[in-house]
């Protein structure tokens, strides 16, 4: 019997290996499939063998940043009758994302293969609206300046969009190509039962559901740590085949701060060089030393920081926590919870994760910022980013676009950095002007005082798959890499072959950069106006924003808050213009004049870039500054194009 019982259960398991493996070769590319990737991580170390992954972008050809202004590269051709075709590919594929900043209700037409008919068509603006099903909220939606799909379009022999519209502005569409052997389902807007419910499913995790409900056979471990300065911690050690599914830690406050000190350090396999070594603020999002990022994939959740992302290995894996010299000799005392499986790697189908920590205290221009350099076969699943402008001003670096070489081929050339993010029009209001988390992307910061904004993007459906090498950059500026600037970038890939080498974190390259000049726009301030006080805008001013033109009378005021400075002293600046019409105004904290009457009377308008006004201080008490006016009859306007703030001794940070 006992034979009997084992030929029967071998001979079942063979039947099941055969099966799958025939399922597998069958696999279908379809909405369902596609969906279930954007509600469960479970399968985003898989590679993506049959695919190739492909950008369809409206940048500048020339190498300028006429990325979708004029329209000019924002269609493949014009049609006889004046429509324009914006996507035009042959064989199978899936449509994952497309963004614009510039949506209109101009129609697109999407056709499936060879025929004359349109398979659907939709008003450009609803793709994004959320009142059109399936493209529905929060798969299709709009923020941070940004207007996002990502409802998967799925064809099986082709597919072209059509816009019915003058003009075409700003357009990303990221496909991939699926090979010829593989099935694919054509999209349909009348879904089926199951794929109905697989929309469902990403609503519930993208708008709160735990993501680690979805992982099967979960073991945890705890610990209580404490950790010293000049040591670390394993808190978690297996000695087999398995994967890491969660790693959780208490106390998220405790790692804020600009020193950045303690690190996170996951070696899989006992191999020669760690899969990841950063600074533990910077892994879980953290945006210039405060905690920011609230993704479904990682992040900062009330007091706990958090990432699900799946970490496959083979025989042995161990997780660090390191606590670096030279900071604050303080005890950190919190709890970790890690969440694995015993299920190890399939080697022919799963790649490890591997973290590319990049750290540029100041870019070199001409080059572009690294995202990822890699060899080997994988695919890269994530960014998250914290950039610094060097020269205070305007965030220009942010113009920047982001450049995948896929195994020697330039898959992917996007429009700027905030449109990577899924974002649009940094430094204006209500758009990209703060820090917002979505459920795979968003701002981490954005501050324009101290010229910095941090970001961060998930790639699950998306993700950019690779055989051989992946040459991943980031620009630094509208054109040529030429705005200085300070960076950090975490590049999240899985692949099959170990890094060969990494950037240790150490004191001086983690901690976090301190502006010592601030700088103060009109089109972010927060102020008061006080009687009779008229206003009108210039774009564009040529401090790179908005002139503020003030028409007011000797009674007038403008305070304006100083909430994004930080306490200290420092020398104040005016960045102005002198115009025909221009009234005496100075400058007071409070009921106390800090300066003399400045005339900003000039016969032909002239810029005062940096005039010298006072020094003063900034503290939690006197945190404003108030603009008074002295006027004559024709000398009523003051033009303001900003404010300069210097520090003099340390700022409190």
């Amino acid at each position: 019997m006992y034979k009997l019982s084992v030929v029967i259960l071998s001979f079942m398991a063979s039947l099941f290996m055969n099966v799958t493996h025939g399922q597998q070769l069958k696999t279908v590319h379809s909405i369902v499939s596609e969906l279930e990737k954007l509600s469960n991580l479970n399968n985003l170390p898989e590679y993506c063998d049959d695919s190739k992954s492909l950008q369809v972008s409206s940048y500048d050809r020339t190498g300028g940043n006429n990325d979708g202004f004029a329209g000019t590269y924002s269609f493949i051709r014009r049609e006889a009758d004046s429509t324009l075709v914006i996507f035009d590919v042959k064989g199978k594929g899936v449509i994952h994302r497309i963004w614009t900043p510039t949506p209109s209700h101009d129609t697109l037409d999407f056709y499936f293969g060879d025929t004359a008919n349109v398979g659907f068509s939709i008003s450009f603006s609803d793709l994004f609206s959320g009142n059109v099903f399936p493209f529905v909220k929060p798969l299709c939606m709009n923020e941070l300046g940004g207007y996002y799909s990502y409802l998967p379009i799925p064809y099986s022999n082709g597919c072209k969009i059509v816009f019915r519209g003058d003009v075409m502005r700003f357009l990303q569409v990221q496909y991939r190509e699926i090979a010829d052997h593989a099935t694919v389902k054509n999209f349909s807007f009348n879904l089926t039962a199951d794929e109905k419910k697989a929309l469902d499913d990403v609503a519930a995790v993208w708008n709160g559901e735990p993501i680690l409900k979805r992982s099967a056979d979960l073991l945890k471990e705890e610990s209580e740590v404490l950790l010293t300065p000049g040591r670390g911690e394993t808190i978690f050690s297996a000695a087999q085949g398995g994967r890491i599914l969660g790693i959780e830690i208490d106390h998220s406050e405790l790692f804020e701060g600009t020193g950045n000190l303690v690190d996170i350090k996951i070696t899989y396999d006992n191999e020669s060089t760690p899969a990841i070594y950063t600074p533990l603020a910077d892994f879980f999002g953290y945006a210039f030393g405060k905690t920011s990022m609230q993704s479904i994939v990682g992040g900062t959740k009330p007091g706990m920081n958090y990432c699900y992302l799946p970490m496959p290995y083979d025989r042995q894996a161990t997780i660090e926590l390191i606590y670096r010299e030279g900071g604050p000799a303080n005890e950190l005392r919190f709890n970790t919870h890690v969440y694995y499986s015993n299920r190890k790697r399939d080697k022919k189908k799963e790649g490890k994760l591997y973290v590319a920590w990049n750290r540029v205290p100041e870019s070199e221009e001409g080059v572009p910022l690294t995202l990822a350099r890699v060899k080997g076969k994988g695919h890269y699943v994530g960014t998250v980013m914290q950039t610094q402008n060097l020269n205070p001003g305007m965030t220009l670096f942010f113009e920047g676009d982001d450049i995948a070489i896929v195994d020697g081929e330039n898959a992917i050339h996007g429009t700027g950095s905030e449109d990577y993010f899924n974002g649009g029009w940094y430094a204006f209001l209500d758009t990209w002007d703060r820090g917002m988390s979505l459920p795979i992307h968003g701002a981490l910061s954005y501050s324009l005082a101290f010229g910095r904004t941090g970001a961060y993007r998930w790639h699950l459906t998306d993700k950019i798959c690779f055989n051989d090498r992946l040459d991943y950059t980031m620009e630094h500026g509208p054109e040529g890499n030429k705005e200085p600037v300070s960076n950090t970038t975490l590049g999240f890939y899985y692949c099959d072959t170990p890094k060969q080498e990494i950037t240790e974190p150490t004191n001086e390259l983690s901690k976090v950069y301190t502006p010592t000049t601030f700088m103060l726009y009109p089109q972010t301030m927060k102020i008061n106006l006080w009687v009779d006080v008229e206003m009108k805008t210039e774009w564009c001013g040529p401090s790179g924003g908005y002139t503020y033109i003030f028409k007011v009378v000797d009674e007038s005021k403008i305070r304006v808050f100083l909430d994004e400075i930080p306490p200290g002293k420092y020398k104040l600046y005016l960045d102005y213009k002198k115009i025909p019409e221009g009234c005496e105004v100075s400058l007071w904290q409070r009921q106390n004049q800090i300066s003399e009457e400045i005339n900003t009377y000039a016969m032909e308008k002239t810029r005062e870039k940096r005039q010298y006004v006072c020094e003063f201080e900034v503290s939690e008490i006197s945190n404003t500054l108030t603009i008074r006016f002295k006027t004559e009859e024709e000398r009523n306007k003051f033009s303001l194009n900003r404010l300069i703030f210097e520090v003099t001794g340390e700022p409190v940070m």
